[in-house]
């Protein structure tokens, strides 16, 4: 099952190396992680993407929130989140298709960023089934290069108290 855990750690050099080091120290494979800057400057959340049983997956979030840098950890599972992925990806694009591959970058809401002689750069952000979706409809034209940026995510508010459902 797959599990998006949320961790918020302190802002410091060495946070990131050590929680991954974490994982990798207990055999437990990553599946994606995505690391920024919250409203509070001297806090980072990182958004770690797993998937594992529920009893394996609530030990290494234990072993996680034991971290001296990580000041509260959660896992979303079971619980109404908003989750997005981010993708830029290069695709084969001569003259003749553009106007084909254009209209797919229409349909699935996405945005091109660049454009050359013979290839178009599209940014597409959603949930990771868009996104999968989209790569699986640029194979045809020939995927030049992509990356992703990995999962994050956030509990939605509930919509009585504007109170955040994680509490």
């Amino acid at each position: 099952m797959k599990h998006i855990l949320s961790a918020l750690v302190q802002n410091k050099p060495g946070v990131l190396a050590h929680a991954a080091g974490m994982f990798a120290a207990r055999a437990f494979n990553i599946d994606s992680l995505a690391v920024g800057r919250t409203e509070d400057p001297a806090l980072s959340r990182m958004t770690i993407v797993v998937v594992g049983d529920d009893r394996t997956v609530e030990q290494v979030r234990k072993q996680l929130a034991k971290l001296i840098t990580v000041v509260k950890v959660q896992d979303f599972v079971g619980q109404d989140v908003v989750a997005r992925d981010l993708m830029l990806i290069s695709v084969a694009c001569p003259p003749d298709k553009r106007a084909e591959l254009l209209a797919l970058v229409e349909m699935f809401t996405a945005k091109v960023v660049d454009i050359g002689p013979k290839y178009i750069m599209v940014e597409v952000s959603g949930p990771e089934t868009k996104v999968e979706a989209f790569i699986e409809s640029c194979r045809p034209y020939g995927i030049k290069n992509m990356v992703r940026t990995g999962t994050v995510a956030m509990a939605r508010q509930t919509r009585t108290s504007g109170q955040d459902t994680s509490e």
